[in-house]
This record gives structure tokens, C-alpha cells and sequence, in this order.
């Protein structure tokens, strides 16, 4: 069973932080580049981070760069999201996303089901 799981979101004040994790079960990570999106209540999905197999490209949007440190350890076939400075702007569900897995049966994109961050005081 190929699948992403989120975990780590939750309820934080104006300034907190928070530590997504991204988890891969029946597929390995440690060749694949992985991306963190985000969906506010009543926007599109938009990109915040990505990250590449061996960790030597790491890009951000604008609006988290400085705030938000992706990461990832391989061996434990995990990736991160350190999120710092939250602001409410920040609300929304955070998805994984592993594009272009090779698969028998062909290229997938494989999604996680989400982790909802929520920034209020």
C-alpha cells in the first residue's frame, strides 16, 4: 500500500511553531524528491516547500521563506516541516506529496491525506 500520512498539526497561537512530519509507508523516499502544499479555507492548493532526494536543493515560497525549514531523513524515510513565526495567514491543511513514483503499473503522484494547522489566538 503506497501512502503518505501527515502528522504533527494542531491549534497554535500568533508566533508559535510547529513540526509537521510526513511519513511514507510501502514506498521509499530516499530517491525521490518530496513537496509540502497547503489549502487555506476558500483558496487553491498552493506550494510551500520542496525538497530534493539528497537534501541539497531546498526551495520555499515566498511567504514561508525565513519562517519554514523543510528537511528529511532518509533512513527514516520521513520529511519535515519546521514551521516558525506562525501567523494566521498560515491556517490550512498541509498535504505531502511525492510526485513522479515509479510504480509496475507506471508513474503515480502520491498524496497525503493532510494535517490541519490552525493559527488563532
Amino acid at each position: 500500500q503506497l501512502q503518505l500520512v501527515e502528522s504533527g498539526g494542531g491549534l497554535v497561537q500568533p508566533g508559535g511553531s510547529l513540526r509537521l512530519s510526513c511519513a511514507a509507508s510501502g514506498l521509499t523516499l530516499d530517491t525521490y524528491g518530496i513537496g509540502w502544499f497547503r489549502q487555506a479555507p476558500g483558496k487553491e492548493r498552493e506550494a510551500v516547500s520542496c525538497i530534493s532526494s539528497s537534501s541539497a536543493s531546498r526551495n520555499y515560497a515566498d511567504s514561508v521563506r525565513g519562517r519554514f525549514t523543510i528537511s528529511r531523513d532518509n533512513a527514516k524515510n520521513t520529511v519535515y516541516l519546521q514551521m516558525n513565526s506562525l501567523n494566521p495567514e498560515d491556517t490550512a491543511v498541509y498535504y505531502c506529496n511525492a510526485p513522479s513514483i515509479v510504480t509496475m503499473r507506471g508513474v503515480i503522484n502520491v498524496w497525503g491525506k493532510g494535517t490541519l494547522v490552525t493559527v488563532s489566538s
